[in-house]
């Protein structure tokens, strides 16, 4: 797999992972049908959340070490 196409798919990655965080955020505090719902709703927004940041930190970390590696090989050469 080449390099551009590992960093489009974890750019994919924490798009899909900031939707989410943003998808438990409404769930748990505008959706009247997760309160009707109690703890169950309660369990399905904090999941959403869980997922997200499972999807965005690592794959932020890895582009942040790709950036730093390819910015020290330019000034290497």
């Amino acid at each position: 797999m080449s390099e551009q196409r590992l960093v489009l798919l974890l750019k994919i990655s924490i798009c899909i992972g900031i939707s989410l965080i943003l998808l438990g955020i409404y769930l748990h505090s505008f959706s009247d049908y997760m309160e009707s719902l109690g703890v169950t709703g309660i369990i399905i927004s904090a999941m959403c959340i869980a997922f997200g940041l499972v999807f965005s930190l690592p794959t932020k970390m890895y582009l942040t070490f790709l950036l730093v590696k390819r910015e020290s090989e330019a000034k290497e050469q």
